[in-house]
């Protein structure tokens, strides 16, 4: 499955919440964003990926992400979609 029909496979009716994207991220992950949230990274949401899962992070208007082995990748290929619900 490519990516792209993976995650349109993943849209869900209703957002989950903040805390069950913590849950969904890995130990590594945790750690990783703990050590950037004092540069002013937060999490937005968490994907399942083949690979295991991907946290997507954000610094006011940088995107960043998060492997599941807590690696820190500065320039993923991430588009992110407008929520017209806000």
């Amino acid at each position: 499955m490519t990516q792209v029909a993976y995650q349109l496979s993943e849209r869900r009716e209703r957002p989950l919440s903040h805390e069950k994207h913590w849950e969904l991220m890995t130990a590594d992950q945790k750690m990783a964003l703990y050590d950037l949230n004092r540069f002013g990274y937060r999490l937005l949401f968490v994907r399942n990926m083949p690979e295991g899962p991907l946290a997507v992070i954000a610094q006011q208007s940088d995107i960043a992400a998060i492997d599941n082995e807590g690696e820190l990748n500065l320039r993923p290929d991430i588009s992110l979609r407008e929520n017209p619900q806000q």
